[in-house]
C-alpha cells in the first residue's frame, strides 16, 4: 500500500482496523461532522440556492430545509457505521456484495467524485477570479494545489486536517452571517417558503440541484472512513457516550451548515427576487452595488473558504472509495490531478462557471441513492452493528428519503424528456 495513504484510508482497505487510544468523553467524537459539513456549504450550494432564490424567491425554502434534515439522519447513520463496524461504506460493499455490483457501484462513485471536484475547483477558481483578478484555469489550478496541500495535513494527524477545514467553515459561515445581516430576512418569506411547492420545470431542476448539493453523496462515503479511524473496542457504555459525542457533532455541524445554506437562498431572495440570475459572478458585482462592497468581498471570500475545503474533503473522499472498493489506492498527487483534469478543461473551453455547478449538483443527487441503498441495508443488518442497528423507524425514514430522492430524479428526467 502506498506510503501517501492515510491512516484512516488503510484501515479502509485491510481487513483490520487499527484501534486507538478511546477519547476521554464524547467530546473526542468532535470534528468529523465538520468535515462532512465543509461539504453541504460547497461552491454547488452557492450556486443552486442563490439561482433559486434570486428566480423563485423563498418558494423553494422548504427542499433546503427538508433536504437538511434528512442529511443530519443520514450523516449520523453513516457515522454510526463507522463507529459501529470500523469500516467505511465502501469497505463494506467490497466485503459483502457481488463482485459485479460493487464494480458497478465503485465506477458510479467515480462519477460522482468528479461532478464533486468539478464544483470545488469551479467554485474556487471563480473566487479567486472575483478577489483578485486571475483567470479562471489558473485559478482552478491553483485551487488543486491549496486543496492538496490541506490535504496533506492529514498524514501528520487527522485532528490537524479537521481543524484547518473547519476554520475554512467557521470562514463561510462568517461571510454570510454578514450578508445575511446586511440583506435582510422577510418573515412572511420564510412562511410562505416552508409550503411545498414547485413552479414548472425549471423550479424541479434547481430542487434537484438543492438536493443533491444538500445530501451529498461522497460525504456518506466520507463520515464512516473518518469515523472508523475513531472507533474503539471499549466496553458497550464508553461507546454509547462516544455516539451521543458523534450526534451532538453532527447536528452541530450540520445545523450551522442548514443556517448557511437557507442564508443563501435568502439573501437572494431579499436582493435579487424575479431576476432569475444564473451566474455568481453578475451576483457578486450586485451584491456590491446595492449593498456595498464589504458584502460582495464576505461572498467572494467565503466562496474560496469553500472551494479550498470542499476540495480537499472530496480527495479525501475519493482516497476513501478506492481503497474501500478496490483494495488499492494511488498516490495522492496523481488522484488530484486525475479529478481536476475535468474541471480545468471546462474553465479552459469557457463554459459557463455557474451552469457548470449547477449541473454537477444534479448529477449528484442521482448519486445519492447508490450510496444511501448500501447504507440503509448495513445499519439495518444486527450481525454488523450489534447494539447500535438501526430501529426500525430509522430504516423507515432512511428509506422514505431513498425514495423521495429517487421520485424527484425520476421527475426531472420525465421532464427533461417531455420538453
Amino acid at each position: 500500500m502506498p506510503s501517501s495513504m492515510s491512516p484512516p484510508l488503510k484501515a479502509a482497505a485491510h481487513h483490520t482496523s487499527a484501534i486507538r487510544p478511546a477519547p476521554q468523553s464524547w467530546i473526542g467524537m468532535l470534528g468529523p461532522a465538520f468535515v462532512a459539513g465543509s461539504a453541504y456549504v460547497d461552491p454547488g450550494n452557492f450556486a443552486t440556492n442563490m439561482a433559486a432564490g434570486s428566480a423563485f424567491g423563498y418558494q423553494l425554502l422548504w427542499v433546503i430545509v427538508l433536504s437538511s434534515v434528512c442529511a443530519m439522519l443520514v450523516q449520523a447513520t453513516a457515522a454510526k457505521l463507522g463507529l459501529a463496524t470500523g469500516r467505511d461504506l465502501a469497505r463494506l460493499c467490497r466485503d459483502h456484495l457481488p463482485r459485479r455490483l460493487r464494480l458497478a457501484l465503485w465506477v458510479q462513485a467515480e462519477a460522482v467524485m468528479i461532478a464533486t471536484d468539478l464544483a470545488e475547483v469551479v467554485g474556487g477558481a471563480l473566487a479567486l477570479q472575483l478577489l483578485f483578478g486571475v483567470p479562471l484555469p489558473i485559478g482552478g489550478a491553483i485551487t488543486g494545489v491549496i486543496a492538496f496541500a490541506v490535504l496533506s495535513l492529514e498524514t501528520r494527524g487527522q485532528r490537524r486536517f479537521e481543524a484547518v477545514v473547519a476554520t475554512m467553515f467557521l470562514v463561510i459561515v462568517a461571510g454570510f452571517c454578514y450578508d445575511l445581516m446586511v440583506a435582510g430576512v422577510s418573515t412572511d418569506g420564510l412562511a410562505s417558503g416552508i409550503s411545498p411547492g414547485f413552479a414548472g420545470p425549471d423550479s424541479l431542476l434547481l430542487a434537484t440541484g438543492i438536493v443533491g448539493a444538500t445530501v451529498m453523496p461522497h460525504a456518506i462515503y466520507l463520515h464512516p472512513a473518518l469515523m472508523a479511524g475513531r472507533r474503539n473496542s471499549g466496553a458497550l457504555p464508553a461507546r454509547r457516550t462516544w455516539l451521543r459525542g458523534m450526534r451532538t457533532d453532527v447536528a452541530v455541524a450540520l445545523g450551522v451548515a442548514a443556517t448557511v445554506n437557507v442564508s443563501m437562498l435568502v439573501i437572494a431572495a431579499q436582493l435579487f427576487a424575479g431576476e432569475s440570475l444564473d451566474d455568481l459572478t453578475a451576483i457578486h458585482g450586485l451584491l456590491g452595488e446595492r449593498t456595498g462592497s464589504a458584502a460582495a468581498w464576505a461572498f467572494a471570500l467565503a466562496l474560496l473558504a469553500s472551494g479550498f475545503a470542499a476540495s480537499s474533503v472530496g480527495t479525501y473522499a475519493g482516497q476513501a472509495v478506492m481503497a474501500g472498493f478496490l483494495r488499492r489506492s494511488v498516490p495522492l498527487l496523481l488522484r488530484r490531478a486525475v479529478t481536476l483534469v475535468p474541471a480545468l478543461t471546462l474553465l479552459a473551453v469557457g463554459v459557463q462557471p455557474t451552469t457548470a455547478l449547477v449541473w454537477s449538483q444534479v448529477v449528484l443527487s442521482f448519486g445519492v441513492p447508490f450510496a444511501l441503498v448500501p447504507l440503509v441495508w448495513f445499519t439495518s443488518r444486527r450481525d454488523l452493528m450489534g447494539g447500535f442497528v438501526n430501529r426500525r423507524t430509522t430504516t423507515l425514514a432512511l428509506s422514505v428519503i431513498t425514495a423521495l430522492i429517487v421520485a424527484l430524479n425520476v421527475l426531472l428526467l420525465w421532464g427533461a424528456l417531455a420538453s
